[in-house]
């Protein structure tokens, strides 16, 4: 218990005996005024000294006190009645001093084993304890000059003071006796830390009275840090080589949640901020880089949520200790991110694991480092870094993974799933630098998901363009949304189409466009001149561009079961009307009657005779076609449908069609470059070369090679757009 908590409840109980006492003097003496005083004499006084002196001295013996207590207050006050005070003062104060100064010799005279330290820590505070007990009795009696002469004299200070600064002077002060206070209590804390249970109530009572005392920082606290840097700078050491990171951070909070827990329980307030910054400074200060190093890529390869949460919460107590994780973490995503990249044959997973990643590492964000707009941001930067190391794949790969998700057939997603992905997909899409070689490519599936009907959806797919107009502007759409208005225009021109068809009795195809070097049937024949006829004459000056690979049809088919409608490609339609003359043809028939290039006829064989709806029989069976196979027509043909759809085998994108489509992106990014460099020119006229450069890097949208741009320079030079100035080569002149 500290001296404040004794002189609390000790104070009570003794004001309301002074107060009964001033009461039963008052009652018992009649004393009305100053006559009604004891005369003063010089035997009056000496003996109400002695009587008081005998009570302090059985109070500081622990004996019982002869005299009434309300006749020792009453006879204290007519002391001070008298003008007697300050010599009532002095000998108060000599009595007590006499009293604790007699008190230090148990503290010397006791045997300095280390055995015998706690016994020696409780003397003490049993000596401290009785002490504040006898302090609080003896001003109870005294009270009167405790509030009227000392409290008049501002340079002396009260019983209570003065009982604290005799302790502080006589005993704590003693050097042997406070080094041993000190050092039993370091070593009691010691033990503590070590594991073994200690007395707190004992720490609190002596760390309370050095407070009281005021010798707690000099004596105690310097020590104390002083100990705690020691023992926390070999602990961090020893403990960083044995255990992993994981164990060594659940290690350091539980440190720290230990010394939170001993000032609460004994040390002082003021001991908090040095203590815990010590032990930060120790177990993670002089750690933080190897730290990192061992362990941050491990805790987030693994997801360890709960470590990464407790890693950033430590870290963000010591001084720069967040930006050293932020770092540490910007160049993790750069690496992880740029192995996913770099990987030419992990490029089908790409898009997929970049979206993982990402989410991945949002999630790390929000949960474990408190959505930190400093960490945020750094991941933005780390993502935009990597993905661009590699130009133009990752772009084209996006606009793939975007089409395999708006095909259809796709039933892997919901649409509010894949709204969900979209979604996903435009944040991956904000990093690129290359966006034309996206478009280019995208533009080219949305073609032919529109052309075939092959997308999933027309909300999504409308959904996809307003995102893309959104992050890119509407330049950046409108090729785009201009194919979907074509779409319209086209439905409008087949459905007056078809009434054509209808007048002429030759219903045979919903849509299907065919190429010129085709060895078609008559009537097909007939009917691409009268379609192209029609085209012509709604809109004249225009060409009619057959393409062969977009075309499809429904073909009414007899079989045994009954009538069915297979819908088609064109060339699936051309194999298929070659049986209306034979039931049998060789692989070499089929091509001479039909003019289709080897690859494509193989693989339309396939889709009749290898796949779910096999309308053919091959002979001999198997899911390849060779040269020498035949095939039939499959007259016990059945299914549960009345209109069959026959899918064809696609032939995967060729590393010519890709070229192909990387250069119409150059060339064009050619083009660009040329305009903005005669409209910079055009506008200021004489540019030197380097702000010339910095000019177009603001201007373009997509990342040029200075080799690349000299090249630009030098053929609008040829082509007399600009000049070379004649005595430096390094400026430009525009030429009008």
């Amino acid at each position: 218990m500290m001296a404040e908590d004794i002189q609390h409840n000790q104070k009570a109980n003794f004001n309301g005996l002074t107060k009964s006492a001033k009461s039963g003097a008052s009652k018992k003496l009649t004393i009305k005024n100053f006559k009604d005083r004891p005369e003063l004499t010089d035997s009056y006084t000496e003996d109400t000294w002695i009587k008081l002196r005998d009570a302090v001295s059985a109070i500081q013996n622990s004996t019982s006190i002869k005299y009434n207590l309300e006749e020792l207050y009453q006879a204290v006050e007519n002391l001070c009645s008298y003008k007697v005070s300050p010599v009532l003062y002095k000998q108060l104060r000599q009595v007590c001093e006499d009293h604790i100064q007699a008190q230090i010799h148990q503290f010397r005279e006791y045997p300095s084993s280390s055995l015998d330290s706690l016994s020696f820590l409780k003397r003490m505070n049993r000596c401290w304890q009785d002490h504040c007990s006898q302090t609080i009795m003896i001003r109870s009696i005294f009270l009167f000059l405790d509030r009227t002469y000392i409290l008049q004299n501002s340079l002396l200070p009260s019983i209570w003071d003065t009982g604290l600064e005799l302790f502080r002077t006589h005993i704590v002060s003693d050097g042997a006796v406070q080094s041993r206070t000190v050092e039993g209590i370091l070593e009691q804390i010691e033990r503590e830390r070590n594991g073994e249970t200690v007395d707190r109530s004992l720490l609190r009572s002596l760390l309370g009275m050095l407070s009281d005392l005021q010798v707690y920082k000099d004596s105690f606290e310097q020590r104390f840090l002083t100990e705690t840097n020691r023992l926390y700078a070999a602990e961090g050491q020893r403990l960083m080589q044995e255990r992993d990171v994981p164990e060594y951070l659940h290690h350091v909070s539980r440190r720290l949640e230990e010394e939170n827990d001993r000032v609460i329980s004994y040390l002082d307030q003021s001991t908090q901020k040095p203590l815990i910054a010590t032990v930060e400074k120790q177990l993670l200060g002089e750690h933080m880089n190897a730290i990192l190093q061992k362990g941050l890529w491990m805790l987030l390869d693994e997801n360890r949520v709960c470590e990464l949460t407790l890693l950033y919460e430590l870290l963000s107590k010591v001084k720069g200790g967040l930006m050293t994780l932020l770092q540490a973490w910007r160049d993790y995503i750069k690496s992880f991110g740029g192995e996913i990249v770099s990987s030419p044959e992990k490029d089908k997973e790409l898009v997929q694991e970049l979206l993982d990643f990402k989410d991945k590492m949002d999630h790390v964000t929000q949960r474990c480092f408190q959505r930190n707009d400093n960490f945020i941001n750094a991941m933005k930067e780390a993502f935009e870094n990597f993905i661009n190391k590699r130009p133009n794949k990752p772009a084209e790969l996006i606009a793939k993974y975007v089409d395999s998700k708006l095909r259809a057939g796709n039933k892997e997603a919901t649409e509010e799933e894949l709204e969900r992905i979209l979604d996903k997909i435009m944040i991956i899409f904000r990093f690129i630098h290359g966006k034309d070689v996206f478009e280019a490519f995208y533009k080219k599936d949305l073609a032919k998901r529109l052309l075939v009907g092959k997308s999933a959806s027309v909300d999504a797919e409308k959904s996809m363009l307003s995102k893309l107009k959104h992050e890119c502007g509407a330049a950046f759409t409108s090729k785009l949304e201009g194919m979907f208005k074509d779409m319209e225009l086209s439905k409008d021109i087949m459905i007056q189409f078809k009434q054509v068809c209808c007048y002429q009795h030759t219903v045979l195809m919903s849509s299907a466009w065919f190429p010129s070097y085709m060895m078609l049937g008559t009537d097909m024949v007939k009917l691409q001149e009268v379609c192209k006829l029609f085209y012509l004459g709604k809109h004249s000056g225009r060409k009619l561009q057959w393409q062969p690979t977009l075309g499809h049809a429904v073909l009414k088919t007899e079989f045994k079961e009954g009538k069915k409608e297979l819908q088609v490609s064109l060339f699936q339609t051309l194999v298929l009307l070659m049986f209306n003359e034979s039931d049998e043809y060789s692989v070499e028939e089929i091509r001479t009657a039909t003019g289709i290039e080897d690859g494509e006829l193989k693989r339309t064989l396939q889709s009749l005779a290898c796949g779910k709806a096999r309308v053919l029989n091959k002979m001999p069976r198997g899911k390849d076609v060779e040269d020498a196979d035949r095939f039939h027509f499959n007259s016990d043909f059945t299914h549960k449908l009345f209109r069959i759809k026959i899918n064809q085998i696609q032939m995967k994108e060729t590393v010519e069609e890709q070229v192909s489509t990387t250069e119409r992106v150059f060339q064009d990014r050619q083009y660009q470059i040329d305009a903005a460099l005669v409209r910079i020119m055009k506008m200021r006229k004489t540019l030197s070369h380097n702000l010339l450069v910095s000019e177009l890097y603001n201007q373009l949208k997509f990342p040029v090679k200075p080799a690349d741009l000299k090249k630009r320079i030098e053929s609008l030079i040829d082509r007399d757009y600009m000049e070379r100035d004649k005595e430096n080569p390094n400026q430009y002149h525009y030429v009008a």
